[in-house]
């Protein structure tokens, strides 16, 4: 499944663009300049929904298309595929994009006939794409969760892949089981983000900034109802890796914390 973002600080360009595309099937976002993409793109990735298509226009005010493009290979690698748009048919502009990192270029007026191309080998990358997956198979997971139902059904999951739990029953207890624990005791956080006594975001925060090293590494996973933009924004602020909305679905519960510990172990 093609998810796909559009960039241009062009309103008719960004909607001539989701026209083409939802002719041929594909739901696009869009954002009017650099900044509201790599925003966009960052909570994506932290919800477990990230784009794999990125369609920037190369010259937009302040930031533009190579802006874009070197953020989006410094933070994700190769994993989103990069199309430059242009309406200048320039040597000079395709230089500059190739070196930028991205993997195609389209001149504006090309754009209906060729982004089916493109959108093919999205495809056939997705599905040469086999990531590395770790076995969780004893992981040691801290549990911060204040509804004993909800705790018992997260600690079954995580069983089941064969991790151990920790479990505390609010963000205090958590922080203090932290300090206590061994230099990369734990291989991740699971972190309720409303709790009484301390919330989640402020034992985010006080975790990271306590002076020990896997406190600045260690994956933190906000759980929370509440999927907003505006609070998957408030837990990567608190420092936080990811946001997964409950009830919370096995199979992106495995796969987020595959990818996370996988990453920094």
């Amino acid at each position: 499944m093609i998810k796909a973002l559009v960039v241009d600080d062009d309103e008719i360009a960004l909607e001539h663009a989701g026209i083409v595309l939802d002719d041929i099937g594909v739901s696009a976002d869009t954002a009017s300049s650099a900044d509201e993409a790599l925003s966009a793109i960052k909570i994506h990735y932290a919800k477990q929904e990230p784009y794999n298509l990125v369609l920037v226009d190369w010259r937009m005010p302040e930031r533009g298309g190579a802006d874009v493009t070197r953020e989006i290979r410094s933070r994700y690698g190769n994993d989103i595929r990069v199309i430059a748009l242009t309406a200048y048919d320039s040597d000079d502009v395709m230089e500059e994009a190739q070196a930028a990192g991205v993997d195609d270029f389209i001149p504006k007026s090309e754009f209906p006939t060729v982004v089916r191309r493109e959108l093919e080998r999205v495809m056939r990358h997705a599905v040469k794409d086999t990531k590395h997956e770790i076995s969780l198979q004893g992981k040691r997971i801290l549990l911060a969760e204040d509804m004993p139902i909800n705790a018992e059904i997260m600690i079954q999951l995580l069983s089941m892949e064969g991790m151990t739990t920790d479990h505390a029953e609010n963000g205090e207890e958590a922080l203090k089981l932290f300090q206590k624990s061994e230099l990369d005791y734990y291989d991740a956080v699971l972190m309720d983000v409303r709790m009484p006594v301390m919330d989640g975001l402020e034992t985010a925060e006080a975790i990271r900034s306590l002076p020990r090293e896997d406190a600045r590494t260690i994956p933190i996973i906000a759980l929370t109802a509440n999927a907003f933009d505006e609070d998957v924004q408030r837990s990567l602020q608190a420092g936080m890796n990811a946001h997964l909305s409950k009830p919370v679905e096995p199979d992106q519960l495995r796969n987020t914390l595959m990818e996370l510990i996988g990453a920094n172990r």
